[in-house]
């Protein structure tokens, strides 16, 4: 059984920077792609980052680029750290793992197992 756990709801002032993270196990594949995506309530879920942890290689959103970071410890654990922070990042950040040959499109299609969400709040 796979399953996605995600670290707990933060909240930070606008301008500071948090860390979440992602462990998961249970998966028939031994390099997965892991990535995050946000949603906020009424749109839809949106590719944040995503990296292959076979070779490490990570792929952004091009709106985020350069204030977020996304890492890895080993095949199983996914980090993404969010810096400048501004209130309209406030939404679930959800963790997901799927197949490495499609990591780089950051597309939810391409990921078939999902974390509970970590909810990030910004306030002004």
């Amino acid at each position: 059984q796979v399953q996605v756990v995600q670290s707990g709801d933060v909240a930070v002032q606008a301008g500071g920077s948090l860390t979440i993270s992602c462990t998961v196990s249970g998966l028939y594949y031994p390099n997965p792609c892991l990535g995050w995506f946000r949603q906020d309530p009424g749109k839809e879920r949106e590719g944040v980052a995503t990296i292959r942890t076979g070779d490490g290689s990570t792929y952004y959103a091009a709106s985020l680029r350069g204030r977020f970071t996304i890492s890895r410890d080993g095949k199983n654990t996914v980090s993404l750290e969010l810096n400048n922070l501004k209130p309209e990042d406030t939404a679930k950040y959800v963790c997901a793992a799927g197949q490495a040959d499609y990591c780089y499109t950051i597309n939810r299609a391409y990921f078939g197992y999902w974390g509970q969400g970590t909810q990030v709040t910004v306030s002004s």
